[in-house]
């Protein structure tokens, strides 16, 4: 894998400015008086400077410093430098395998022990504990059931389908339309190379719920990865009587990429299918910029809010917590911190990056109208104040004291008329 951001970081080094000044001796990385958790936040601003500026040395010197506080059972702040921490250690053992043609192998970096089933387990309870997966669902789900309103015949296309979250609500809003409900459906889950099984017992179930309310329900799985070659009316068995849904539950993210073509690939791929709407639910955070200090700083922010959050919602000892953060938060935030190239894919984008992104694809955005529904949701899941539910440009965002989390958006494609 190329270090393609040698000339970016090297630039980052002349930034300290931005982040306080730093002195290149790591016994005076403490000032003295300053209160424990910004000095917690300084030094890890200095490790992130050091391992930016690949200076090895340093970088483990302060690391040394960094794990008497840091703790993945200690406060919020504690626990969130903890994941920061280990994403740095992973960089640096990276760093440290680089060989002489600018390249450097994975071999040296600590490989993740983390089974499917625990990433499953965890995002699973995400979704049980907080509202950020539950909000991009209901409003993807009421996006599809409005724009589905009338149609007999539904051919819904998940892209990177993990888990079966989404649809048995979908499917009970449907049964109960008052125009009545749609005669089938159909859901193809594109999803990669992984095992199955349990998603089709699952799906099994919701297609035997379905029939109950008077629906037929067909599901079928394309093992391959989402790409312009899976994307095709032949592989996805595209019927001219169904309306069709594409949707992307925090996938699209995974197709950002340095050269920029492979989002766009995907998108002109989904174009073409000439769905009736796109459902788009994604990170609303900039952990992709050019500088690895930068996107350091960003993804430190963001996600020391996402575990603030946390401590709202479940009690300091809470197993459920614990199995999110460390199966679910702390994979992202390593992925983000430790990785370059094709190994980097937690590539999360802003709100607005997203909107020029999939516009300049040829679509248009479709206004969510479920702002209502969406603050009455989240407010049942916080004993404290702390979610907002906003709308912007016709895309719903969800954050949390007013930063930004997630973004749920849905779009049509715009058929420009030839002059």
């Amino acid at each position: 894998m190329l270090i393609e951001e040698g000339c970016d970081e090297m630039e980052g080094c002349s930034s300290t400015d931005d982040l306080g000044s730093f002195v290149p001796n790591a016994e005076d990385m403490i000032p003295v008086g300053v209160d424990q958790g910004l000095q917690l936040v300084h030094l890890l601003l200095a490790c992130a400077e050091a391992v930016g500026c690949r200076d090895t040395k340093l970088a483990a010197s302060i690391l040394t410093q960094i794990w008497p506080c840091v703790s993945p059972w200690g406060d919020s702040l504690q626990r969130v430098s903890h994941c920061f921490a280990m994403g740095l250690k992973s960089r640096l053992s990276l760093l440290q395998n680089v060989n002489s043609n600018g390249f450097f192998s994975s071999t040296g970096i600590d490989v993740s022990l983390i089974t499917r089933e625990e990433k499953i387990e965890a995002f699973t309870l995400l979704h049980q504990t907080t509202p950020y997966i539950a909000f991009g669902l209901m409003a993807a789900n009421d996006a599809i059931s409005q724009a589905a309103a009338g149609k007999d015949f539904l051919h819904i296309i998940d892209l990177g389908m993990e888990h079966n979250l989404q649809w048995p609500c979908l499917v009970r809003t449907l049964a109960s339309r008052t125009e009545g409900q749609p005669r089938a459906i159909r859901i193809t889950g594109i999803t990669g190379d992984q095992d199955t099984s349990e998603l089709e017992n699952s799906m099994k179930g919701l297609s035997e719920e379905a029939i109950s309310l008077g629906i037929s329900l067909e599901f079928h799985f394309l093992a391959e990865q989402v790409s312009p070659l899976s994307l095709t009316c032949e592989k996805l068995d595209i019927r001219q009587e169904e309306a069709l849904f594409v949707n992307s539950i925090m996938h699209l993210h995974k197709h950002v990429k340095e050269s920029r073509g492979s989002l766009k690939t995907i998108l002109q791929s989904v174009k073409k299918l000439n769905p009736a709407l796109l459902t788009v639910v994604e990170q609303d955070a900039n952990h992709n910029g050019p500088f690895f200090l930068g996107r350091f700083l960003e993804s430190l922010h963001y996600y020391s809010a996402v575990f603030d959050s946390l401590d709202a919602s479940l009690p300091r000892n809470s197993p459920q917590r614990i199995k999110i953060e460390k199966f679910h938060f702390a994979e992202e935030i390593r992925n983000v911190v430790a990785y370059e190239g094709s190994d980097r894919i937690e590539r999360h984008e802003r709100a607005d990056q997203w909107r020029r992104q999939i516009g300049r694809a040829g679509f248009q955005v479709v206004g969510l109208k479920c702002l209502k529904q969406a603050k009455m949701m989240v407010s049942g899941y916080a004993r404290v104040d702390g979610y907002t539910v906003g709308s912007e440009k016709g895309c719903l965002q969800l954050g949390w004291k007013g930063r930004p989390i997630m973004i749920a958006s849905a779009w049509q494609v715009h058929n420009v008329p030839s002059s």
